[in-house]
C-alpha cells in the first residue's frame, strides 16, 4: 500500500501545476543555433528582460492578473465554476528599449520564439503560459499572427471571452511549433532532411524476418549531419545527434562503434563483439537500409554513444505489437560507448531527446516503443522516466522483450523536456 500510496503522490506531483520559484533563471542558456540566452523570472522585480547574445530583445513582466484556459467546461452549468482548472498570472511582452530593433520597437519572429523557449524553461510545470503583447510592439500583429497560425498558441474557447491574451502551450511548443518555415532556431537544423512531412507513396519490404507494406521512406541525410541539437539545462551541455559517417578509408565514427562493442559491457548487451571488418559491414548494411536511421550521440561535440532508430513497419519486432505497429512509428535501440557519461541524469536526457527527435521528425508519428531484454529493469526505470509504459511481455527467438510504448499525446502533455 506504501509503495501505491507513493507512485499516486509521485503521479500528482507530475500533474500539478505550481510556479516558478523567485530565484530561476535561464543562465547561458544556449539556443539550438548557438546563440546564447539569459533570463530570469522575477515575481517582485516590475521588469525582466530576455538576452540574447548580450543584447536585450524583449521585456516581460507579471500582471496582476490570472486567467484560466477552460475548453471542456464551456457551454456547460461548470463553465464559470471550473475551479479544477489551474489559473496562471498572464504575463506582458514588451519591446526594449535597448534592443537591436529599438528604434522601430520590433521583435523579430525568431527571439519571438527564443522568448516562449525562456518562459518554458522558467515555468515549465505549467501547462500553458498566458500572455499579452503589449501594443506598444510595432509588429504585435505580425507576432500575434505567428503564435497563432503555428500552434504556438491559442486565444480563449469560450466565444465570450477576452481574445486578448494568447495562451502559449507547452505541448505545441516542444513539438515545433513556430520553427520550420518561420526560422532556423529550431531543433532540427536547417536541412532538405528535415523537411517533413515526406508525402505518402506505399513501399513493400520482404526479408527474412519481414514481409510489410509500408509507406516509402526519405531518403537518408548526408554522412556527418546534424540532425537535432539542444542545450540540456540540467547538464549545462549541449546534446546532439548526427548522422553515422562511414566514410571511406577512415571513420571516427566506425572506430568508435567497434571499440564500443568490443567493450565487455556493451558486449553483454548488443552481443556484436568481433572485427572491424564485422562492424564496417553491420553499419554499411544499416545505413542502406530505408528503415533503419543509424545516429553518434555526443555531448558538447564529445562522442558518447550510438543510437538506431527504426521504423517499427519494417522492423521485426511489428508483428509482436498488438494491432500492428503505424506507418509511422519508431523503435530505438541505444549504446552508451563511453563510461564516463554513464549517469542517471544524462541518461534521462538522452533518452527523452531521442524520442523527443522522433516525433519531430515527423508530425505524423504517433508512438515510439523499445523492445528491451525484460530482466534489464535499469533502462526498463529509465523508459518508465520517459513516460512509457509496458504494452506487452513476449518473446523474440533468442530473448524475452519487454515492449515499452509512449504516445505523443503523453509525451508532450507531461513536463519532460
Amino acid at each position: 500500500m506504501a509503495r501505491a500510496v507513493q507512485r499516486l503522490l509521485a503521479i500528482q506531483n507530475v500533474l500539478t501545476d505550481n510556479f516558478v520559484s523567485d530565484d530561476q533563471k535561464v543562465d547561458k542558456f544556449i539556443l539550438p543555433d548557438g546563440a546564447v540566452m539569459t533570463a530570469k523570472a522575477d515575481s517582485v522585480s516590475p521588469i525582466n528582460f530576455v538576452h540574447i547574445d548580450g543584447l536585450v530583445v524583449c521585456e516581460y513582466h507579471l500582471l496582476d492578473q490570472t486567467v484560466q484556459l477552460v475548453i471542456s467546461a464551456v457551454g456547460t452549468q461548470f463553465e464559470n465554476t471550473a475551479s479544477h482548472v489551474p489559473s496562471f498570472r498572464v504575463i506582458e511582452i514588451l519591446p526594449s528599449s535597448s534592443s537591436p530593433q529599438a528604434s522601430t520597437n520590433d521583435i523579430s519572429v525568431k527571439d519571438m520564439w527564443a522568448t516562449v523557449y525562456a518562459l518554458f524553461t522558467l515555468y515549465h510545470s505549467q501547462e500553458v503560459i498566458p500572455v499579452v503583447l503589449s501594443h506598444t510592439i510595432n509588429n504585435s500583429e505580425e507576432l500575434r499572427s505567428h503564435l497563432l497560425r503555428s500552434g504556438l498558441g491559442r486565444t480563449a474557447h469560450a466565444p465570450t471571452a477576452p481574445k486578448e491574451e494568447i495562451y502559449l502551450h507547452r505541448a505545441t511548443f516542444w513539438q515545433g511549433a513556430g520553427t520550420q518555415g518561420y526560422h532556423t532556431r529550431g531543433w532540427l537544423p536547417p536541412s532538405p532532411f528535415s523537411v517533413a512531412p515526406f508525402p505518402y507513396i506505399q513501399s513493400f519490404t520482404r526479408t527474412p524476418t519481414v514481409i510489410s507494406a509500408h509507406p516509402l521512406r526519405p531518403p537518408k541525410p548526408k554522412p556527418g549531419e546534424t540532425l537535432f541539437r539542444r542545450f540540456c539545462p540540467s547538464i549545462g551541455e549541449i546534446l546532439e545527434f548526427t548522422y553515422f559517417n562511414l566514410g571511406s578509408d577512415t571513420s571516427e565514427h566506425l572506430d568508435l562503434f567497434h571499440r564500443w562493442h568490443n567493450s565487455e559491457r556493451v558486449n553483454k548487451a548488443w552481443g556484436e563483439r568481433g572485427s572491424l571488418e564485422k562492424h564496417k559491414a553491420y553499419v554499411t548494411e544499416v545505413t542502406n537500409d530505408p528503415a533503419v536511421l543509424p545516429v553518434i550521440m555526443s555531448w558538447n561535440g564529445e562522442p558518447m554513444g550510438y543510437a538506431e532508430i527504426t521504423y517499427l513497419k519494417e522492423n521485426h519486432v511489428g508483428p509482436y505489437i498488438s494491432g500492428g505497429p503505424g506507418d509511422w512509428d519508431r523503435g530505438l535501440h541505444v549504446l552508451v560507448g563511453e563510461d564516463k557519461f554513464r549517469g542517471a541524469e544524462r541518461t534521462t536526457q538522452w533518452h527523452r531527446s531521442l524520442i523527443h527527435y522522433c516525433f519531430l521528425a515527423d508530425p505524423r508519428t504517433e508512438k515510439v516503443m523499445v523492445e528491451p531484454k525484460a530482466e534489464n529493469t535499469s533502462i526498463i526505470k529509465v523508459e518508465f522516466d520517459s513516460a512509457m509504459h509496458i504494452a506487452t511481455i513476449f518473446d523474440f527467438p533468442y530473448k524475452r522483450s519487454v515492449l515499452a510504448c509512449v504516445t505523443r499525446e503523453r509525451f508532450f502533455r507531461l513536463d519532460l523536456l
